[in-house]
């Protein structure tokens, strides 16, 4: 574990999946303190509002002591700059993420040159997982139990159920 660095490890969460978990948990044993923001993006159609994401994220990772979850809206190097942190943790399913990430990472670097970013390859089992997936499967009344934690899985389903 490395003493000295604050990681950031961003996304959308709508809703946090096994994934997502996997990539803040293992952060989580690489570094003194980890802070999980909630972004928000305007090309999502995001089922859950920012601070219920939070809410969600906070529900899953109760053992994580070095884990903070916030929401921020704006510029992530600005937020790591804020937040005295110099790593971004993303995690990776496939080369197609690789490809986006890889141009979002030269750019907080380029606007905030303190910052790296670092990938972590999902574990095999998630390596299709989506949060869209898991909506998807909500919505055509599949069972989500293997892709979410049990402690969120009905807020899904009744968001999902409240939007039909």
């Amino acid at each position: 574990m490395n003493e000295n660095i604050i990681a950031i490890c961003p996304g959308s969460f709508d809703p946090v999946t096994f994934g997502h978990l996997d990539i803040i948990t293992r952060a989580s044993n690489m570094f003194k303190k980890v802070i999980v923001v909630v972004a928000s993006n305007s090309a999502k159609n995001c089922y859950f509002t920012p601070d219920e994401r939070v809410e969600m994220i906070k529900k899953c990772i109760p053992n994580l002591n070095n884990v903070e979850v916030e929401h921020y809206d704006g510029l992530l190097a600005n937020y790591a700059a804020q937040k005295g942190a110099t790593a971004i943790i993303k995690g990776l399913r496939a080369m197609s993420d690789f490809e986006y990430e890889f141009q979002m990472a030269l750019t907080n670097k380029e606007l905030n040159p303190q910052v790296e970013t670092l990938f972590l390859t999902t574990a095999a089992q998630n390596m299709y997982l989506s949060s869209s997936m898991v909506k998807q499967i909500a919505s055509m009344g599949g069972d989500i139990s293997r892709f979410v934690p049990q402690v969120i899985k009905q807020d899904i389903i009744d968001r999902i159920n409240s939007k039909k």
